[in-house]
């Protein structure tokens, strides 16, 4: 599996297709009142799908990172009782069977073809390395990296690979903290943007004779204009701010 690739299926494309759509036309019809518009304007909600598939991208590869790092925890208490990484990596392999139920964790799956490699006499660095290359996450190529620098240097690999393990792990731990710290401010960035439509939409429904001037002359049409695009423009500045890696 490419975890930098994601392909929608048939149902993904008619749902996502559907909610930009419906999002579309439900912000057109909400800034110039129009029905006509709304549906006519309506397709631009197809560019929700590439968004979508970033977002799942995304989702996929944090998945595997906070997976990734309850192998590392597996591998190094294997490492630590003297067994070799090859050994190491069959019984995390077996520790990480408990922790997850479903067979179709990425982990599981990435480390069962580790271990099948192994077995078949395939080298330990060319499993890892694809598993890097096709992870492009920074910690997996950094492990990758140190585990086959270490086994080319002829160093006490058992312990490097320890202290190794041992570094990721602190690291992860600290961007975990910092993700739970900004995700209150995520929160609050997607209660935002729905502050000028709920207005909008608040102000149309209980005090209509305030709104028809934006709806039914030319300079409103403008304002209404010029305000949805600088809230489209602002909801992408706060998407990108809050979710800013770490």
């Amino acid at each position: 599996m490419d975890y930098c690739k994601y392909s929608f299926n048939n149902k993904e494309i008619i749902k996502y297709s559907l909610i930009g759509m419906i999002c579309a036309a439900g912000l057109t019809i909400l800034f110039y009142g129009s029905l006509l518009a709304g549906i006519v304007l309506s397709p631009l909600g197809l560019f929700y799908l590439p968004v979508k598939k970033e977002e799942l991208i995304k989702k996929r590869k944090a998945r595997l990172k906070s997976q990734f790092k309850e192998g590392l925890y597996a591998l190094s208490s294997s490492i630590s009782v003297g067994k070799s990484v090859e050994s190491a990596f069959e019984e995390a392999l077996k520790d990480l069977k408990i922790i997850y139920y479903e067979e179709d964790a990425y982990i599981l799956k990435e480390f069962k073809a580790i271990v099948k490699k192994i077995n078949t006499n395939q080298s330990i660095e060319a499993a890892l390395l694809d598993f890097a290359m096709r992870a492009e996450d920074e910690d997996i190529t950094n492990f990758t990296n140190v585990f086959i620098t270490a086994k080319r240097s002829g160093g006490n690999l058992v312990e490097i690979m320890g202290y190794t393990i041992r570094t990721i792990n602190e690291k992860m731990e600290i961007l975990d903290n910092i993700n739970i710290m900004i995700s209150g401010k995520k929160y609050e960035q997607k209660i935002l943007s729905m502050l000028l439509p709920g207005m909008i939409l608040y102000l149309r429904c209980f005090s209509g004779s305030y709104t028809t001037m934006l709806y039914k002359t030319n300079g409103g049409r403008i304002a209404m204009t010029i305000a949805l695009v600088f809230y489209i423009t602002s909801y992408i500045m706060g998407k990108k701010i809050v979710e800013i890696e770490v």
